[in-house]
């Protein structure tokens, strides 16, 4: 499976001047986990601020999010996902760079994926790649076969 087919596509996006507590706000009135940072301008690189960042660097600081920027404590740029890559090579990329959930774009912002959506929404289970040289040699035009390439 790729990962437009697993990511959840309704995104809620912040700007980076927004206050860490109006953040928060968001975060808490959707049951989110992270919010993508929008671009300042055309070119300029998504950002990431996640539950981890605001209490890694906020709460645990005492700071007060009334006071600080989103821009302050975010990630950015932050990894992105192709839309085209393949579940077992998301699952991968967040192995090998311990995140948890990336945006996914293509000509702009398709969507969100996170660790979850490939647990649950990914048939990694009943089709696993166990043997990826194989994948790669069976599918040679997959994205995920020619990333090292």
């Amino acid at each position: 499976m790729q990962a437009k087919e697993i990511m959840t596509k309704d995104v809620v996006t912040v700007s980076g001047s927004a206050t860490i507590s109006d953040a928060v706000a968001t975060m808490k009135a959707k049951g989110l986990r992270a919010l993508i940072v929008e671009p300042r301008y055309h070119g300029d690189p998504y950002g990431i601020v996640t539950e981890t960042d605001v209490v890694y660097k906020v709460a645990a600081h005492g700071l007060d999010p009334k006071k600080m920027h989103v821009y302050e404590i975010m990630t950015k740029p932050c990894l992105v996902v192709n839309p085209e890559l393949g579940a077992e090579y998301v699952a991968r990329l967040f192995a090998n760079t311990h995140i948890r959930r990336a945006p996914v774009i293509q000509k702009g912002l398709l969507g969100i994926i996170s660790i979850s959506d490939i647990l649950r929404k990914s048939d990694f289970v009943e089709n696993p790649k166990s043997d990826f040289d194989r994948y790669c040699k069976e599918n040679p035009g997959a994205r995920e076969a020619r990333i090292y390439d």
